[in-house]
């Protein structure tokens, strides 16, 4: 699980850093075939509709609103009425693609975001919560798990009442879908609320230092907002430290909120060789992309079409690097091979 999420996190930093037109391609191109290999092997719920189908349309949307609200660029395609509040001037091909490209880079934080849900089970992605938000926790697994409860007992509902006859044909029609629903939905409700006070839920016990790690939270999160407010508006170098001081105070008030809450690990995800060679292969050109490396053109990234259309640099070494966002497809096995082991603490 946790190989996986850096995987995400690799692919969303590598998306963010570039709008070039060619190293965005190379990177939804790793991304496709990683979700094609998510599709045979991965034990998630797949996403009911397409991510590329979906992508496709920000990507219409997302260039159509930077053309006819950004005015820039020597390519006009047509223009609109001057008068037009917003959108009236030169529609330019600049803008269009530029609006496009930022489109792109929101259909592949789709892509990522749909393989990360093939690949690993929703409660492995519940069970990485740190365990100071365990009710948290608790509330998301089971709104998870009631999704697919309520789908199927919508379908239940409908077939009982197409048995009947009811055709739903006007808003009235549905009453009699929804509300058998509505009251299906409150007693799976009070049920589990009756089971949850019974097995103690409701009467936990606050943990011990409570007050404590809440003031260290809070305090690290002034710190936070602090040191970033400073390195906008100051040029004051002890804005990194604030903000490094408050990540570390934020890090331990929920160590040892999470230390002191009682848990039972059911399944211990083993760190195998094969998640190093994962993480080494991500981090590689993530490391390329955002630091300062002799000899690394990190312009080669950088896209801007204003006012005339270039042709974009390119980097064979970064596009090289970034083919390690297929690691997954070498190294990692579905998240079902990982071995089972109870451990109580």
């Amino acid at each position: 699980t946790f190989t996986w999420l850096a995987w995400v996190i690799s692919a969303l930093i590598l998306l963010s850093v570039t709008r070039n037109p060619l190293h965005l391609t190379l990177l939804i191109a790793w991304l496709a075939l990683v979700w094609r290999r998510s599709l045979k092997s991965g034990d998630g719920v797949p996403l009911p509709f397409s991510p590329f189908r979906v992508g496709a349309v920000i990507v219409f949307f997302s260039a159509l609103f930077n053309a006819a609200m950004v005015h820039v660029g020597t390519t006009v395609l047509f223009r609109l009425p001057a008068d037009w509040l917003l959108v009236g001037g030169a529609i330019t091909l600049e803008a269009a693609l530029y609006g496009a490209l930022n489109g792109v880079v929101l259909g592949g934080f789709l892509l990522a975001f749909s393989i990360l849900n093939q690949t690993v089970p929703v409660n492995a992605l519940v069970r990485i919560i740190p365990r100071a938000f365990q009710p948290v926790a608790v509330v998301m697994s089971i709104a998870i798990t009631f999704v697919p409860t309520t789908l199927r007992q919508f379908r239940q509902i409908r077939e009982a009442q197409a048995v009947r006859g009811h055709q739903p044909r006007g808003l009235r029609d549905w009453l009699p879908l929804f509300l058998p629903l509505l009251v299906g939905g409150l007693e799976r409700a009070l049920n589990l609320a009756e089971a949850m006070t019974a097995r103690g839920f409701a009467g936990a016990d606050v943990p011990r230092h409570a007050d404590v790690t809440r003031m260290g939270m809070v305090f690290g999160l002034g710190l936070i907002l602090l040191g970033w407010a400073t390195q906008l508006l100051t040029d004051l170098r002890w804005g990194v430290g604030a903000v490094l001081g408050g990540i570390m105070l934020v890090v331990i008030a929920l160590w040892v909120t999470g230390n002191s809450v009682p848990h039972t690990t059911y399944r211990r995800q083993r760190w195998h060789r094969r998640d190093w060679l994962v993480l080494a292969a991500v981090a590689l050109p993530v490391a390329l992309a955002l630091l300062p490396v002799p000899g690394i053109n990190r312009d080669a990234l950088i896209f801007y079409p204003y006012p005339t259309l270039t042709v974009p640099g390119f980097s064979p070494i970064l596009a090289l690097a970034s083919a390690g966002l297929l690691a997954p497809i070498v190294w990692l096995k579905p998240e079902s091979t990982v071995s089972l082991r109870m451990t109580n603490r």
